[in-house]
């Protein structure tokens, strides 16, 4: 009974220590809360990365395209349309000749390439409203409205609104609202859900979203099965996918094909 008793003493002795090491647990169940409060941080990653990812499946579009012989910045700017900014001039001022949109245009576009692009991107957060143009030698970030022209070196990212024109040397418009024309020296990638009320002229374009204007690209188009384009496509080749509405014409005009001559009689 004694051998019985020191056993049990002993027993009771182990329990008791143990007792402080129960708590451990709840110091670490207290620790929960932190990681949840990091959430938020993931979730805003979460969104940031929709943009991404829609600009990588533009991307992917593209590349399926093959862009050979594609044309010099010397060559873009001197075969791109002119820009129609008749908004900008007075009501009283006579309506501009095809010359001198053309200089127009031509000075937009020497803007863009005169100076290196500086390594540095602007944000107008969402919710903000600014009236004025707006330029800069790095890129832009709209996610507000701006009221106005807006002219960067490097790229334009949309997905607030603008009104007014827009010129950069690559743009993309994301579940945007744009009312005015837009001139990029490299590709346009208008996402889905974007609305584009005004002409575009660029390098290369991949369209997902809805545009009511003509286009004019020097080099290849995508039209994905999301897109509706309410008027002429002018380029080097076009893609349209199963799904796309387009209201106008196609001209390959670009193409590097005598089209007439295989018809002449010799």
């Amino acid at each position: 009974m004694g051998l019985f008793k020191d056993f049990k003493e002993d027993f009771s002795q182990a329990a008791k220590e143990m007792m402080p090491g129960t708590e451990a647990p709840k110091s670490k169940r207290a620790d929960r809360p932190e990681k949840t409060a990091e959430v938020p941080a993931a979730n805003t990653f979460g969104e940031q990365a929709d943009a991404a990812s829609e600009l990588s499946k533009l991307d992917g579009l593209l590349n399926q395209v093959k862009q050979e012989d594609a044309p010099s910045a010397k060559t873009l700017e001197a075969e791109l349309p002119p820009m129609n900014r008749m908004a900008e001039k007075p009501k009283s001022a006579p309506v501009p000749t095809m010359n001198e949109e053309k200089k127009t245009m031509d000075t937009t576009m020497n803007s863009i390439h005169a100076g290196a692009v500086a390594d540095e991107t602007s944000v107008i957060t969402a919710g903000t409203v600014l009236t004025g143009d707006l330029a800069s030698d790095g890129s832009f970030n709209i996610q507000g409205t701006i009221n106005g022209n807006v002219t960067c070196n490097g790229k334009l990212v949309v997905t607030g609104n603008i009104n007014g024109n827009s010129a950069a040397s690559e743009f993309f418009a994301d579940v945007a609202k744009i009312e005015g024309e837009i001139v990029s020296s490299g590709t346009v990638k208008i996402g889905a859900g974007s609305v584009i009320i005004g002409n575009i002229s660029a390098a290369s374009a991949v369209i997902a979203g809805a545009i009511k204007g003509d286009i004019d690209v020097q080099g290849p188009v995508v039209v994905d099965t999301s897109a509706v384009v309410m008027g002429n496509i002018k380029s080097r080749s076009v893609q349209i996918n199963n799904g796309a509405v387009i209201e106008g014409f196609c001209s390959q005009c670009y193409a590097e094909v005598d089209v007439q001559g295989l018809f002449d009689g010799k």
